[in-house]
Protein backbone atom coordinates (compact mmCIF):
# COMPACT_ATOMS: atom_id res chain seq x y z
CA UNK A 1 0.00 0.00 0.00
CA UNK A 2 1.58 3.56 -1.13
CA UNK A 3 2.23 6.53 1.79
CA UNK A 4 -0.41 8.40 0.40
CA UNK A 5 -3.03 5.52 -0.40
CA UNK A 6 -2.46 4.27 3.52
CA UNK A 7 -3.22 7.55 4.59
CA UNK A 8 -6.32 8.38 2.41
CA UNK A 9 -7.64 5.17 3.80
CA UNK A 10 -6.65 5.52 7.35
CA UNK A 11 -6.15 9.01 8.31
CA UNK A 12 -10.05 9.98 8.62
CA UNK A 13 -10.47 6.52 10.67
CA UNK A 14 -7.08 7.39 12.69
CA UNK A 15 -8.98 11.05 13.88
CA UNK A 16 -12.18 9.88 14.66
CA UNK A 17 -10.17 7.22 17.03
CA UNK A 18 -8.20 9.93 18.35
CA UNK A 19 -10.86 12.76 19.00
CA UNK A 20 -13.13 10.10 20.03
CA UNK A 21 -11.49 7.71 22.57
CA UNK A 22 -7.23 7.74 22.41
CA UNK A 23 -6.51 10.00 25.36
CA UNK A 24 -9.77 10.72 24.03
CA UNK A 25 -8.43 7.09 23.85
CA UNK A 26 -6.59 5.17 21.24
CA UNK A 27 -5.76 2.62 18.81
CA UNK A 28 -2.47 2.60 17.15
CA UNK A 29 1.35 2.30 18.62
CA UNK A 30 1.38 6.29 19.92
CA UNK A 31 -1.51 5.61 22.08
CA UNK A 32 0.30 2.97 24.08
CA UNK A 33 1.76 5.71 26.06
CA UNK A 34 -1.62 7.80 27.03
CA UNK A 35 -4.15 6.37 29.42
CA UNK A 36 -6.62 3.69 27.21
CA UNK A 37 -10.16 4.50 28.36
CA UNK A 38 -10.55 1.09 30.52
CA UNK A 39 -7.99 2.54 32.48
CA UNK A 40 -9.51 5.42 33.45
CA UNK A 41 -12.28 5.65 35.81
CA UNK A 42 -15.81 4.96 33.75
CA UNK A 43 -17.14 8.10 35.23
CA UNK A 44 -13.84 10.25 34.48
CA UNK A 45 -14.04 8.59 30.61
CA UNK A 46 -17.63 8.83 30.54
CA UNK A 47 -17.14 12.70 31.43
CA UNK A 48 -14.14 13.18 29.29
CA UNK A 49 -15.68 11.28 25.52
CA UNK A 50 -16.81 12.37 22.71
CA UNK A 51 -18.99 8.79 22.16
CA UNK A 52 -22.09 8.78 20.81
CA UNK A 53 -23.80 9.80 24.06
CA UNK A 54 -24.43 13.17 23.89
CA UNK A 55 -22.42 15.43 26.60
CA UNK A 56 -25.64 16.61 27.26
CA UNK A 57 -27.23 12.95 27.98
CA UNK A 58 -23.58 12.66 29.92
CA UNK A 59 -24.56 15.80 32.07
CA UNK A 60 -27.85 14.80 33.34
CA UNK A 61 -26.68 11.28 33.73
CA UNK A 62 -23.52 12.25 36.14
CA UNK A 63 -25.48 14.72 37.48
CA UNK A 64 -28.33 12.74 38.79
CA UNK A 65 -26.05 10.07 39.73
CA UNK A 66 -23.90 12.49 42.27
CA UNK A 67 -27.41 13.67 43.93
CA UNK A 68 -26.73 17.26 43.02
CA UNK A 69 -28.13 19.32 45.83
CA UNK A 70 -29.99 22.71 45.17
CA UNK A 71 -27.15 24.26 47.01
CA UNK A 72 -24.60 22.71 44.89
CA UNK A 73 -25.94 24.03 41.93
CA UNK A 74 -23.85 26.87 40.86
CA UNK A 75 -20.48 24.64 41.50
CA UNK A 76 -22.20 21.62 39.89
CA UNK A 77 -22.97 24.16 36.18
CA UNK A 78 -18.42 24.79 37.16
CA UNK A 79 -18.59 20.82 36.18
CA UNK A 80 -21.28 20.61 33.68
CA UNK A 81 -19.73 23.68 31.85
CA UNK A 82 -16.21 22.30 31.63
CA UNK A 83 -17.63 19.34 30.31
CA UNK A 84 -19.51 21.21 27.63
CA UNK A 85 -16.25 23.54 26.87
CA UNK A 86 -14.01 19.79 26.48
CA UNK A 87 -16.44 18.38 24.01
CA UNK A 88 -17.06 21.38 21.44
CA UNK A 89 -12.92 21.92 21.69
CA UNK A 90 -12.74 18.34 20.38
CA UNK A 91 -15.46 18.71 18.23
CA UNK A 92 -13.57 21.74 16.58
CA UNK A 93 -10.24 20.27 17.05
CA UNK A 94 -11.43 17.46 14.58
CA UNK A 95 -13.60 19.48 12.08
CA UNK A 96 -9.98 21.35 11.86
CA UNK A 97 -8.24 18.09 11.07
CA UNK A 98 -10.76 16.68 8.87
CA UNK A 99 -10.80 20.12 6.47
CA UNK A 100 -7.18 18.57 5.71
CA UNK A 101 -6.62 16.25 2.72
CA UNK A 102 -5.24 12.96 3.89
CA UNK A 103 -2.70 13.18 0.63
CA UNK A 104 -1.49 16.70 1.75
CA UNK A 105 -0.32 15.25 4.86
CA UNK A 106 2.36 13.44 6.39
CA UNK A 107 3.63 10.93 9.14
CA UNK A 108 4.80 13.68 10.85
CA UNK A 109 1.70 15.53 10.29
CA UNK A 110 0.00 12.55 11.92
CA UNK A 111 1.77 12.09 14.84
CA UNK A 112 1.20 16.32 15.24
CA UNK A 113 -2.41 15.90 14.83
CA UNK A 114 -1.77 13.25 17.74
CA UNK A 115 -0.02 15.30 19.56
CA UNK A 116 -2.83 18.06 19.95
CA UNK A 117 -5.74 16.26 20.38
CA UNK A 118 -3.62 14.57 23.00
CA UNK A 119 -3.13 18.32 24.66
CA UNK A 120 -6.07 19.41 24.12
CA UNK A 121 -8.01 16.50 26.37
CA UNK A 122 -5.50 17.21 28.88
CA UNK A 123 -5.81 20.38 29.19
CA UNK A 124 -10.03 19.33 29.24
CA UNK A 125 -9.40 17.00 32.04
CA UNK A 126 -7.44 19.54 34.11
CA UNK A 127 -10.26 22.24 33.39
CA UNK A 128 -12.50 19.36 34.57
CA UNK A 129 -10.80 18.40 37.56
CA UNK A 130 -10.54 21.61 38.69
CA UNK A 131 -14.15 22.33 38.59
CA UNK A 132 -15.16 18.81 39.82
CA UNK A 133 -12.99 19.74 42.58
CA UNK A 134 -14.52 22.12 43.55
CA UNK A 135 -17.91 20.71 43.89
CA UNK A 136 -16.35 17.64 45.30
CA UNK A 137 -15.39 19.69 47.97
CA UNK A 138 -18.75 20.93 48.85
CA UNK A 139 -20.59 17.34 49.67
CA UNK A 140 -21.06 16.06 52.20
CA UNK A 141 -19.29 13.02 53.22
CA UNK A 142 -22.03 11.11 52.22
CA UNK A 143 -22.12 12.54 48.79
CA UNK A 144 -18.32 12.23 48.59
CA UNK A 145 -18.74 8.33 49.35
CA UNK A 146 -21.38 8.54 46.89
CA UNK A 147 -19.66 10.37 44.22
CA UNK A 148 -16.07 7.94 44.85
CA UNK A 149 -18.48 4.65 43.87
CA UNK A 150 -20.25 6.39 41.26
CA UNK A 151 -16.46 7.42 39.61
CA UNK A 152 -15.36 3.68 40.26
CA UNK A 153 -18.61 1.98 38.45
CA UNK A 154 -20.45 4.84 36.74
CA UNK A 155 -21.12 4.30 33.12
CA UNK A 156 -23.71 5.93 31.18
CA UNK A 157 -25.48 3.18 29.88
CA UNK A 158 -25.85 1.70 33.54
CA UNK A 159 -26.98 4.93 35.30
CA UNK A 160 -29.96 5.34 32.69
CA UNK A 161 -31.15 2.25 32.93
CA UNK A 162 -30.87 2.44 36.95
CA UNK A 163 -32.79 6.06 36.30
CA UNK A 164 -35.32 3.88 34.07
CA UNK A 165 -35.97 1.19 36.30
Amino acid sequence: MTHSLFFKVTRPAAIASLAGAALLAGSFTPAMAQPKEADKPPAAAAATSNKPETVEQRITTLKAALKITPDQEKKWDGVAQAMRDNASRMEKLVAEKRKIPPEKTTAVDDLKTYQEFTEARLDGLKHLTSAFKSLYDSMTPEQKKNADTVFEKYTPQQQQRANQG
